[in-house]
């Protein structure tokens, strides 16, 4: 990672369809081992549309169209975020295809059909989060993790902006209250339409893994760490969650 003559940083994204530079900005988030994992399960064909949920400076979205998606939509609720990623699609020459919008989870793409939703929203406890220094102003996927995804997934069944049969490549991690996450999606489109598709297993930061606030959520049930010698050890789930269709009643 190398700063610009801008006042950016400038990265290199290894991951896949890799690589390639993007520009990342103060208060931007950085793409993670979440990311990573993430684009290595996108399955994406030449006639899906994809929105990238809470797209950051777009890497995701980026992989999305290198990997063949007719057409993306990014959003994302910083006006910053948006802004880097738009100049990014102009420098990797993928503005035909990708564009980004300004908005709260689904609410900037009300109207669209997508065939694909990429969910990767943080799932933090705000507390890991402000910790490990991820989040600029300390606010990630709620107190629990759970609040945020939980949140996109019922914003994803409210606006209707995801076709029958369509897909959401949904992260969850055991440093999250990922039971809670996973009710909310089997709830809304329905157990069976749930497959795991990867595992990946990391470390916690020591700042993180030696804190209260871990300490104190594992003794609370909320996050599932395992200890491997003197480290901590977190994992993380990748799902393909595949919308039924409409439902009668959408769940309270």
């Amino acid at each position: 990672m190398t700063d610009t003559d801008q006042g950016m940083l400038e990265l290199e994204w290894k991951g896949r369809t890799g690589p390639f530079t993007v520009w990342l900005g103060e208060g931007v988030f950085h793409p993670t081992h979440t990311s990573r994992t993430l684009a290595e399960a996108l399955e994406i064909g030449p006639d899906d549309v994809v929105i990238d949920v809470g797209c950051g400076c777009g890497v995701l979205s980026f992989v999305a169209a290198r990997l063949g998606a007719k057409r993306v939509i990014g959003c994302d609720l910083s006006e910053r975020a948006v802004e880097i990623a738009r100049v990014n699609a102009e420098r990797l020459g993928l503005q035909d295809r990708v564009e980004f919008r300004v908005g709260d989870l689904l609410e900037p793409v009300r109207g669209e059909r997508a065939t694909v939703i990429i969910g990767d929203v943080s799932g933090i406890p705000d507390e890991i989060g402000k910790l490990a220094g991820w989040f600029p102003d300390g606010h990630a996927g709620g107190p629990t993790g759970a609040e945020l995804p939980a949140a996109m997934l019922k914003s994803i069944r409210e606006n209707d902006c995801l076709v029958p049969g369509g897909r959401i490549y949904l992260p969850t991690g055991t440093i999250q209250n990922e039971r809670t996450i996973l009710e909310t999606a089997k709830a809304l489109f329905g157990a069976a339409n749930l497959h795991r598709l990867l595992e990946r297993e990391f470390p916690l930061p020591d700042v993180v893994a030696r804190s209260k606030a871990v300490a104190r959520m594992m003794r609370e049930g909320i996050l599932d760490l395992r200890t491997r010698g003197s480290r901590l050890l977190w994992s993380l789930r990748i799902w393909r969650v595949v919308n039924p269709g409409p439902v009668s009643a959408p769940p309270a």
